[in-house]
C-alpha cells in the first residue's frame, strides 16, 4: 500500500494520544489527522478531520453510544473504528468496532493491525464490495420492497436513525445509490422474488 492512512486519535488523555500519535508519526505510513479529548467534539470534529480510521478509547462513550456506536456518531459511518482497549469492557459494546487494540500491545502490533484493516478494506473494494450483514440484508429487502424509513423502522423494531446508518452502510459497501439500483442487486443476489415486489 503506498498511500498515507489518515488516523483520528478519540482519546482523554493528552499523554497516551501524544504517545500513539509518535508510534504513529515514527511507524511512516500514517498521518495522525487530529487527537480528539472530549466525547461532546467526537461527530463534530470527525467529519472535519477526513480519516480513514478513527482510534477510539471506548471509556469516553456513555452507555447510550457505546451500545449504538455508529449510529450515535454517524461520522463513524464511513471509517474504520478501532477500539483502544484499557481494562476490562463489555463484548457486546466492542463487537461494534472493526478491531481492537490493548493500552499494552507493542507499537509494532497497533501499527500492524491498523495497516491489515486498511489492506482488507481496499481489497474487498477490488473485490467489488463486501459482504451484507444479516440485518443489512433485511434492510436492503425491505428498501427493495419500496417500504419508507419508518416502515423499516417499525417492521425491524428499530429507529429510523438506526435505519438510515444500515442504508449508508449498504451503499457503502454495494456502491449502489438509488433505490433502483438496489433493488436490482437484491433481485440478481436472489434476495427477493419479483413477486414479492409492491
Amino acid at each position: 500500500m503506498n498511500r498515507t492512512i489518515r488516523v483520528v486519535i478519540a482519546e482523554p488523555s493528552a499523554i497516551v494520544g501524544t504517545g500513539l500519535r509518535t508510534v504513529l508519526d515514527d511507524a511512516g505510513g500514517f498521518h495522525t489527522a487530529g487527537v480528539i479529548t472530549e466525547p461532546s467534539m467526537l461527530d463534530e470534529r470527525l467529519r472535519i478531520l477526513d480519516a480513514d480510521i478513527a482510534l477510539i478509547n471506548p471509556s469516553m462513550m456513555d452507555f447510550r453510544t457505546s451500545r449504538n456506536l455508529r449510529a450515535s456518531v454517524p461520522a463513524l459511518q464511513e471509517m474504520k473504528v478501532v477500539a483502544l482497549v484499557y481494562g476490562v469492557f463489555d463484548d457486546e459494546a466492542l463487537r461494534q468496532y472493526d478491531a481492537v487494540i490493548k493500552i499494552v500491545d507493542s507499537p509494532s502490533i497497533l501499527v500492524n493491525r491498523l495497516r491489515r484493516l486498511v489492506e482488507a478494506d481496499g481489497e474487498h473494494a477490488a473485490d467489488g464490495g463486501y459482504d451484507l450483514t444479516e440485518r443489512e440484508r433485511e434492510i436492503l429487502v425491505s428498501v427493495a420492497r419500496g417500504h419508507t424509513n419508518k416502515e423499516i423502522a417499525d417492521e425491524h423494531n428499530i429507529s429510523i436513525h438506526t435505519v438510515i446508518s444500515h442504508r449508508k452502510n449498504i451503499t457503502r459497501k454495494t456502491g449502489i445509490k438509488s433505490v433502483a439500483g438496489l433493488t436490482v442487486y437484491a433481485l440478481l443476489n436472489n434476495m427477493i422474488d419479483q413477486n414479492d415486489m409492491e
